[in-house]
């Protein structure tokens, strides 16, 4: 039995009662102490962990406001406080001991667009796609990119003065701020703009703050020019955080917004911020150019940057490699061909953009020409993507680099605490031939990726920072590195910021150092914004934060029983890259997060939960591998004890992390699309078997647990069944007693009939046997599942038809229970006999040499995911899904496709697990002269029985009116909607009283003629 964790240590004084005054003083939005909420603001993307007092969630820039203003009182001198926006920064720049001030939650809102000027309006935690998103109706965008786009927000871009591809033609983000709307310690609103000198004089005339600020920023322009001029580096990246350099504009006017952008929210809190926004290139061009050897592509990059193209990406071959075995390689894999003898090393991404398709199409044509004639860097050859959306597909792999560098094989990983270098673009080879010796002199493997046109490379030496020999390598690697890069003229942080690296700020800055330490006191002047970042108050005697000195994540998880990393390896390997806070709700990851905009709630956000709580299992004695005494009898004994640790009589951290698994769909969105693979179903599963077997189970999970059994008894007497669970009364009680929803009504359609029309016998080993070789190739099985068999029992009955009428042989498989409903409720050992006794029923059959063919797709990849890592499964046959077992049987030549077009609503399993089934549908209906077009759509918010659980009811609703309902509001003419899942089709009966047909529907339409 798992062990009752105890409370983690209360609150230090003064922040219980900040908190206490702050929720006095009229805050609007979520104050959150408990555990849970700090655990998974304890990471970022960095190598470090470091647990917040509490985190709190301001509902509007007045509550930003209140935070400022309590801030300011003598009594909360000692309280410290960190804004957070997208959580994703690689130097632990968001990370404190103190209070997390996530923005991101509610502050995510585009208050103004204004297309005929060039400029927005948004609060802080507007993502960067989001913004995109919005303004692509008016042809601009907001030009700084980064890998993380789809989940960096504004704010924290701002803060970071981020950049990424590109930045050479655009700049950094601080180049596009016009305004920020800012708040200082005590409450003051500061309106952060260009002034000129008349506006400026009153500002410093000013006896408040924002005086002292504008007094103290007016000097140092003034009295350090000099010193300013010989410390900042001319580089494209210059330098974040800060910025003194580029407080006086070009025109004389003078810009606070330099040293705000950058800041790392250590001067003060920014709630909004105008921004300027440029025309969108309507035609853009990438040549991807292949090398033997990635100096090769680094060297060659100097010349090709004297080409002046829009941009210069490299990518080595350990990330390409890596690239192709995810998820994206299917979509970008014609622009990488591979070449067995003489394999790629290293790439070059080199865009041209432009309005003028003729115009950038010289350029190109000149790009080549100088390729083909210069022979002083070897080339293994090039490829073009043409046009936005080719260019933005080999982008969203390169954009994926990042992530995927954590998912190499072993304990030995790329870690990024050394990757933010900036150099003279000139001198980046000679730089990383160094560099690159340093690591061969630690006997480490790394990974690089970057910029190279602007001198920016990423590299992230391998390491297990568990081993304390090995994370002892931070110091020693961080100091050289540093050293290395004044040696070449460079920067240690070229675009993610300083956070916990700020402690090489003073050599760095040197006389100027001081005058950054005046910048902060008069910003911050007890040091409680961000303290240990950047800068410290020069009155305060506060030190810089080291890179030894905050501990390691890997500290924390080498206390765990080896052979439960190991066990539990795709929660412990997350990063924290947080490609599961994806924005757009028309991509299928993880639905919880975006409907509730809670960071528990997502794969990040459960992986630190269950790690945390593994971690506190083991120090409370427990072995949480041990295997759990299975069987009624013991069931039985361990009841009372059950019984007697009811919910409401203990407080456990189990509790929060149950809450956090409880809304997670098993959609298995994160196993398919998560640069590192977090399989959140895999170890939820887990979790709850664990978990019950020391709090009841609620009467739903043996409901939704037996369900595949009960179905056939209950399908001898559908009438009676549904008339039952049609009657209001009986609804009210599982509404409100049981906690079920919705149930489905079983069809009443026969498929009896069906069978003896088409001649489809039940399969049986003596059936198959009797078969000639020549019928078994030309036969197949369909693998029956409980909801299309008994929910939706004409789907199946079109599906023998389609099957005969494509001259096949056609059986069903006898009906055995999947057991998914039992994996995904946690019912391990009985989804383990369920599974052994159904493949080995179904490897009988498929010995026969025919073929099995599931119909419902998250079922039927049940057999390819889990069932494979049950033990006493020694081969799973494969179970084709509708799609594949088509393309084998329809004839290969495509017809010319008519005016009948369809749209395809795929099950977000299949689309993040099976990538290539949405392609697959689509050479099926072109081989039938149709039209299939895939719609970007997200999760349908049923998943399952996810839907009928009355806890999950509301956010369920949300989930389908994010994504689905929107795409199914399109007009008719547009095309027949089709959806390939059947809980999605049951969500949509549900919600929106319509019935979608699955495409098989639709192609046995074509083959009937």
């Amino acid at each position: 039995m798992i062990a009752r964790l105890p409370a983690p240590a209360p609150l230090a004084a003064a922040y219980t009662d900040f908190l206490s005054a702050l929720a006095a003083s009229g805050f609007q939005g979520e104050i959150a102490p408990d555990h849970a909420s700090r655990t998974v603001m304890a990471t970022d993307n960095s190598i470090y962990q470091r647990l917040p007092q509490a985190a709190v969630f301001p509902k509007d820039s007045a509550d930003v406001q209140r935070l400022a203003q309590l801030m300011g009182e003598a009594r909360f001198q000692g309280v410290v406080l960190t804004p957070r926006g997208g959580g994703t920064g690689t130097n632990g720049q968001s990370l404190t001991d103190g209070i997390v001030v996530d923005l991101s939650r509610h502050l995510n809102r585009i208050l103004e667009i204004n297309a005929a000027e060039g400029w927005v309006r948004v609060q802080a935690g507007v993502v960067k796609d989001q913004l995109n998103a919005a303004l692509r109706p008016h042809g601009l965008f907001f030009a700084p990119e980064l890998s993380t786009s789809n989940r960096a927000t504004i704010g924290g871009m701002i803060n970071t003065d981020a950049s990424g591809q590109g930045s050479v033609t655009y700049g950094k983000t601080r180049n596009h701020v016009l305004e920020l709307d800012a708040y200082l310690i005590g409450g003051e609103r500061v309106e952060s703009r260009p002034v000129d000198s008349a506006e400026l004089d009153a500002l410093c005339a000013r006896q408040d703050r924002t005086g002292a600020v504008y007094r103290c920023a007016r000097d140092i322009a003034e009295n350090q020019a000099a010193l300013i001029e010989a410390r900042f580096p001319k580089l494209n990246r210059c330098l974040t955080g800060y910025d003194l350099a580029h407080l006086v504009e070009p025109d004389g006017r003078f810009n606070l917004n330099s040293v705000l952008c950058g800041a790392e929210g250590s001067l003060a809190f920014i709630a909004e911020a105008k921004l300027n926004v440029l025309p969108i290139p309507k035609y853009s061009v990438l040549v991807n150019v292949r090398y033997a050897s990635f100096m090769d592509a680094l060297r060659d990059a100097r010349a090709l940057i004297e080409l002046k193209p829009l941009s210069i990406e490299t990518v080595d071959s350990k990330v390409l490699l890596l690239a192709m075995q995810d998820i994206v390689w299917h979509s970008v894999a014609e622009y990488f061909p591979e070449d067995v003898e003489r394999p790629t090393l290293g790439i070059n991404l080199v865009e041209f953009s432009g309005d003028d398709p003729e115009a950038v199409d010289a350029r190109v044509q000149g790009f080549l020409e100088h390729l083909r004639q210069d022979v002083t860097v070897e080339r293994l050859g090039h490829t073009l993507a043409i046009g936005r959306n080719a260019v933005t597909r080999v982008y969203t792999m390169r954009k994926r680099a990042v992530g995927l560098l954590g998912n190499v094989q072993g304990e030995i990983r790329p870690q990024p605490f050394v990757e933010d270098t900036a150099v003279p673009p000139e001198r980046l080879a000679d730089f990383i031939a160094e560099f690159r010796a340093l690591l061969d002199g630690h006997n480490l493997q790394y990974g690089m990726f970057g910029h190279v046109d602007a001198g920016v490379l990423h590299v992230r030496p391998a390491l297990d920072l568990k081993d304390p020999r090995q994370a002892a390598l931070v110091r020693p690697i961080s100091d050289q590195v540093a050293v290395l890069t004044q040696k070449y003229g460079g920067l240690l942080w070229g675009e993610h910021g300083k956070g916990v690296r700020s402690e090489y700020a003073p050599a760095f800055f040197g006389d100027l150092y001081p005058a950054l330490q005046a910048l902060k006191g008069a910003f911050d002047p007890h040091n409680q914004l961000n303290p240990g970042k950047i800068a410290t108050p020069l009155a305060s005697g506060a030190e810089l934060l080291k890179v030894d000195g905050v501990t390691l994540r890997g500290e924390l998880d080498r206390t765990l029983d080896e052979r439960v990393w190991q066990s539990y390896g795709t929660a412990m390997h997350c990063n924290g890259n947080g490609a599961c806070y994806n924005y757009d709700p028309d991509d299928a990851m993880c639905p919880s997060w975006k409907a509730t905009r809670q960071r528990i709630h997502s794969p990040k956000g459960r992986a630190s939960l269950i790690r945390e709580w593994l971690r506190l299992q083991g120090q409370a004695g427990i072995d949480v591998l041990a295997p759990a005494p299975r069987g009624a009898l013991n069931w039985l004994k361990a009841l009372p004890q059950r019984w007697r640790n009811g919910r409401q009589a203990e407080a456990d951290f189990s509790h929060e992390v149950y809450d956090a698994m409880a809304g997670c769909l098993a959609c298995k969105s994160c196993a398919g699309q998560c640069p590192i693979k977090v399989n959140v179903p895999e170890f939820r599963s887990r979790f709850l078997e664990l978990y019950h077997r020391r709090y009841l189970r609620p009467l739903r999970d043996y409901l939704i647990g037996s369900l595949e059994f009960s179905l056939p008894l209950f399908a001898r007497a559908p009438g009676l069944y549904n008339a039952v669970m049609g009657a209001t009364p009986i609804q009210r009680l599982f509404a409100e007693r049981i906690g079920m929803v919705d149930s489905p009504l079983l069809s009443r359609f026969d498929l009896v009939p069906v069978m003896q029309q088409w001649q489809v016998q039940i399969a049986t080993p003596e059936r198959l046997l009797a078969l000639s070789d020549e019928e078994r190739a030309k036969t197949i099985v369909l693998v029956q599942d409980a909801f299309t068999r008994y929910f939706e029992t004409p789907l199946t009955a079109a599906f023998l038809e389609l099957a005969a009428r494509l001259g096949q042989r056609v059986f069903l498989a006898p009906y055995r229970a999947n057991g998914k409903p039992l994996q995904v409720q946690g019912f391990l050992g009985a989804f383990e006999r369920t599974a052994r006794r159904n493949a080995a029923g179904l490897a009988s059959l498929a010995g026969f040499g025919v073929r099995l063919v599931g119909l419902d797709p998250a079922m039927t990849l049940v057999y390819r995911q889990e069932y494979p890592k049950v033990p006493g499964i020694a081969r799973m046959p494969e179970v084709l899904l509708p799609q594949e077992w088509l393309l084998q049987v329809l004839p290969e030549e495509k017809q010319v496709v008519g005016d009948k077009v369809y749209r395809l609503l795929g099950h977000c399993t299949e689309k993040t697990n099976a990538p290539a089934s949405v392609s697959q549908w689509q050479q099926v209906f072109e081989r039938l002269g149709l039209g299939l077009k895939p719609e970007s759509t997200g999760c349908c918010g049923m998943s399952g029985t996810y839907g009928h659980e009355a806890r999950n009811l509301a956010t369920s609703k949300v989930i389908y009116d994010q994504s689905w309902a929107r795409a199914l509001a399109v007009p008719a003419e547009q095309g027949e909607a089709l959806a390939t899942g059947y809980s999605c089709r049951s969500q949509v009966k549900r919600l929106d009283d319509r019935r979608l047909r699955h495409p098989l529907e639709a192609v046995l339409d074509a083959v009937r003629g």
